[in-house]
């Protein structure tokens, strides 16, 4: 279970970490922000929100070696990807809630791998 939990949390904190770089740069995906503007994002929290996933993915490495912040920022993340959810639904972007409900749903996994595995 260490490994897999290792495995995942090494993947996760990558993805996380590229993620937030796009959405500081802006530049390289247009998309990013038109799905931001789609969703009703104020462009002042693109910044806050770029810091709470470079703060997971350093949660998720740390974790790795001292499991409670591991699972706290999985916690996080979970609460994260699932305001996304409501944020896409609230606006009735089902297409666009796909992908942060396929993470919400990473990040459970990985949870439940940290808790079988503490």
């Amino acid at each position: 279970m260490f490994v897999a939990y290792t495995v995942v949390s090494i993947l996760l904190a990558i993805g996380l970490t590229f993620s937030a770089y796009l959405f500081v740069t802006r530049d390289p995906n247009p998309r990013i922000v038109e799905t931001l503007n789609t969703v009703q994002v104020p462009k002042s929290m693109y910044a806050p929100l770029a810091a709470l996933k470079f703060a997971g993915a350093l949660g998720l490495l740390i974790g790795i070696f001292w499991r409670p912040l591991g699972i706290a920022a999985a916690i996080g993340l979970v609460l994260y990807f699932l305001g996304a959810v409501i944020f896409h639904l609230r606006v009735k972007d089902t297409k666009g809630a796909g992908s942060p409900a396929v993470l919400t749903l990473a990040f459970v996994a990985l949870l439940l791998l940290g808790t079988a595995s503490a």
